[in-house]
């Protein structure tokens, strides 16, 4: 077998090593008084950080813009209207969705503003575009990944679709060049969830 020479992107090499640093140290430490805090420092301003500082790139380029902004509100309602039944529908189903819910409804729609904001653009924005431009579409699933084995510790059932829908996720945010709408669609999702898991929607 004859020596291959390692031919490594630097910058795919930073997004996966830093990406994966973030969601351990989110898992481990608390930073601040706010794990919502938190999160949007490790997940929003530290990748535009190595966008702008160490990339030295526009942050467009990793999906932070408006986008085909017509193509992302006709999706992101689309993505409501499909998602609401089958949220409705679990809830309902499996009871380990609505107690893992079940009381965390202060603060809404604030609180689920913060917390998936930075998420989003950490799997949906930089990982999504970083690794498409080595990889092409493969990066839909590339960052799938990471995204579901960052639910790992939810409810089984929601675990085990995120891989589905962190590539559905990743779709929208690849047709409309932008972060944007997927987060709309998450942040929609997470409070919905949690209103009907409190009983506030019947």
């Amino acid at each position: 077998m004859t020596n291959q020479k390692l031919n490594l992107d630097w910058k795919i090499a930073t997004l996966t090593i830093v990406s994966t640093t973030l969601l351990i140290l989110d898992k481990y430490h608390t930073f601040t008084t706010s794990k919502l805090i938190d999160r949007t420092i490790l997940y929003l301003i530290i990748p535009l950080f190595f966008t702008i500082f160490i990339f030295r790139e526009n942050p467009a380029k990793y999906g932070f813009q408006i986008g085909d902004w017509r193509t992302g509100l006709k999706l992101t309602f689309g993505g409501i209207f499909l998602m609401t039944p089958i949220l409705w529908w679990l809830l309902r189903a499996d009871g380990s969705m609505q107690g893992y819910y079940v009381g965390l409804a202060s603060g809404l729609p604030w609180n689920t503003f913060l917390d998936l904001l930075g998420w989003e653009f950490l799997f949906r924005g930089w990982l999504l575009f970083g690794y498409a431009r080595k990889f092409g579409a493969e990066a839909l699933w590339l960052q799938a990944v990471p995204f579901a084995i960052a639910h790992v510790g939810k409810p089984e059932i929601e675990t085990l679709s995120t891989i589905f829908g962190g590539f559905a996720f990743g779709w929208v945010a690849w047709r409309t060049k932008s972060f944007l709408y997927p987060f709309l669609i998450h942040w929609y999702i997470g409070s919905f969830t949690i209103l009907l898991a409190a009983g506030i929607l019947g």
